[in-house]
């Protein structure tokens, strides 16, 4: 077995995206072994030029593309366009998130390019899908998160509204273009014919509210912001002890009356408030009340010790600073040093996907500005004249 190949080696992709949804999932592929190709616009992706950028390079845009190509491509000319149809013609998938109808206005969606290479896999990542609509309106995190539903239920009961602090839309998005990328790749094997995958930010951030958009459409009421709590168990939130808070987790009976007899309250197990699952998520606020006036009395490092002795569920909560000074993500390899030749040494987030036979590799730096072009170009039998003029046209630089 070589340990040196990834799952997806040998697949060739085209990466026709920039910022943070598009840029994610083909990263994800390019961990998993792909060959991706960054296509750019001559200006390049703008996270290159986030903070903390040296020029054209910055730690934002190393985070989303490590271990692709970099390929400067102007699609606003008609031969840029040509060379990204004729490098889509031996590609075996091509992830884009422009706004809908621009790629097919410039001949190169999924129609004109599965016309000359049926087997190519079209991904497009996009604010509200290619259908619908709303289809034409942009893609931003902030406005999913407030559309999908997500901003209604975040945050502390009658509060404002919330959004999740990660990019949560942008991301699952991301993810879930991968596990369409993917079945798409199985369904090729068995039908020689790729497909148009298709996702959204809106879609993503509906589609991650299981337990909120169970409770509508059982209850016909739309759920509302809980805090740290869970609207299906209880006690499961976060809980303030005496010098800051831990995350508990007693999500059945049996794990409740231990936790019980640990606060020196027994009867709690058989308050009738208290008795059940139900029972305890329709009283969720005076039974925090109850734990918190025991769990304010001793400091964090107390209880966590005293619950994990009796495996009850629980855990810091950790800022980020602590969260990388962790000893069993270090042991995870969830942080990795990158070398950059113009950042120098970049600490980067190392990849949650372990593999037997085919590990992921998230320690391949993003790539310098068009700095694959010519070789990228070479590698799709492009001749040097033909490259030559392609600079002369304004299509590459």
């Amino acid at each position: 077995m070589d340990l040196t190949r990834g799952a997806l080696d040998g697949l060739r992709v085209l990466d026709v995206t920039q910022v943070m949804a598009g840029p994610f999932c083909s990263m994800l592929l390019a961990d998993l072994g792909a060959d991706v190709i960054k296509i750019e616009p001559p200006g390049g992706d703008s996270t290159r030029q986030m903070p903390g950028a040296v020029g054209m390079e910055s730690p934002s845009f190393n985070a989303v593309n490590r271990g692709k190509r970099s390929l400067v491509l102007n699609l606003k000319t008609r031969e840029g366009q040509e060379t990204l149809a004729r490098l889509a013609a031996t590609s075996d998938i091509l992830v884009e998130n422009f706004r809908p109808g621009v790629l097919e206005a410039l001949g190169v969606g999924f129609q004109a390019l599965s016309a000359a290479n049926p087997r190519l896999i079209y991904a497009s990542i996009s604010g509200y899908g290619q259908t619908g609509p709303d289809r034409a309106k942009g893609g931003f995190d902030l406005v999913a998160q407030g559309a999908s539903g997500i901003m209604s239920i975040t945050g502390e009961s009658g509060g404002p509204p919330v959004k999740v602090g990660v990019p949560l839309t942008d991301l699952g998005a991301g993810l879930f273009a991968v596990v369409g990328i993917l079945a798409a790749l199985e369904h090729r094997h068995r039908s020689g014919v790729g497909q148009h995958v298709d996702t959204s930010l809106v879609e993503a951030g509906v589609a991650l509210s299981v337990w909120e958009a169970t409770e509508f459409f059982t209850t016909g009421t739309a759920p509302q912001p809980m805090g740290s709590a869970h609207r299906m168990f209880a006690p499961y939130q976060a809980i303030r002890c005496a010098d800051g808070h831990i995350t508990l987790g007693t999500a059945n009976d049996r794990l409740f009356k231990r936790l019980c007899d640990l606060l020196g309250h027994p009867q709690w197990a058989t308050d009738p408030r208290f008795a059940d699952n139900p029972t305890r998520v329709a009283n969720q606020r005076a039974l925090a009340s109850a734990i918190e006036a025991v769990t304010s009395a001793e400091p964090c490092v107390h209880w966590l010790g005293l619950f994990e002795a009796n495996d009850i569920p629980c855990g810091p909560i950790n800022d980020y600073e602590r969260v990388f000074a962790d000893p069993h993500l270090a042991a995870r390899e969830m942080s990795v040093s990158i070398d950059h030749p113009v950042l120098g040494a970049v600490r980067a987030l190392g990849s949650p996907i372990k593999m037997s036979g085919t590990p992921t590799n998230a320690r391949r730096r993003a790539p310098l500005l068009g700095e694959h072009t010519n070789a990228v170009l070479a590698d799709y039998g492009f001749r040097p004249e033909e490259i030559s003029a392609l600079r002369a046209a304004g299509a590459i630089t």
